[in-house]
C-alpha cells in the first residue's frame, strides 16, 4: 500500500465521521419530532423502545434494558412512562409468574403506523431521484456498516 491510498483512506474515514455525525444531529431531531407525533409527552428514548417492543414484543423490560443499555432503574421508569400514556400494556408472563412481558397498546401501534406512514411518504419524496438500485445499495452499505460496528443485540 502506498502513502496515496494509506491518505486516501484516512480521508476517507474522516469524511465518513463528519457525515456520521451529521446523521446522528438528524436523527436525534428526527427521533423527537416522531415521539411527539406518536403522543405529546413521549421522549425520543422511550420512542426508540416502543419500537423495539413492536418488533420484538411481547418482551421482559430487562431485555429492552439490556439492548439500550439502560439499568434497572431506569428501565422500569421509562417502562412505567409508557404505560401511563397508554401505550404499553403489562402482562403476566406465563413461562415466570414473577415476570411481566410488554407490549405495545393498540393505540400505540396505530400511532406508529402512522408515524411509519408520514416518514416513508417524505423519504419518497426526498429521495424521489434515487433509483431502486441506489435504495438497495445504501441500505445494504448501510447494513454493512452497522454489522461491521455493531452486535446482534443492536438489531
Amino acid at each position: 500500500m502506498n502513502a496515496d491510498t494509506v491518505l486516501s483512506r484516512a480521508d476517507g474515514l474522516r469524511e465518513l465521521e463528519g457525515e456520521m455525525a451529521v446523521l446522528l444531529r438528524r436523527v436525534r431531531r428526527v427521533l423527537g419530532e416522531r415521539a411527539r407525533a406518536v403522543h405529546a409527552d413521549l421522549l425520543p428514548a422511550s420512542y426508540l423502545m416502543l419500537g423495539y417492543v413492536r418488533d420484538h414484543g411481547p418482551v421482559r423490560a430487562s431485555v429492552v434494558g439490556t439492548v439500550f443499555d439502560i439499568d434497572k432503574g431506569a428501565i422500569s421508569r421509562q417502562v412505567q412512562h409508557l404505560i401511563d400514556l397508554g401505550l404499553l400494556d403489562r402482562s403476566p408472563d406465563p413461562a415466570d409468574g414473577r415476570a411481566t412481558l410488554l407490549t405495545v397498546s393498540a393505540e400505540a401501534l396505530r400511532r406508529l403506523e402512522e408515524v411509519a406512514d408520514q416518514r416513508r411518504l417524505q423519504l419518497a419524496e426526498r429521495l424521489g431521484d434515487w433509483s431502486a438500485d441506489d435504495l438497495a445499495g445504501f441500505a445494504a452499505s448501510l447494513r454493512r456498516y452497522n454489522d461491521a460496528l455493531g452486535t446482534e443485540s443492536d438489531r
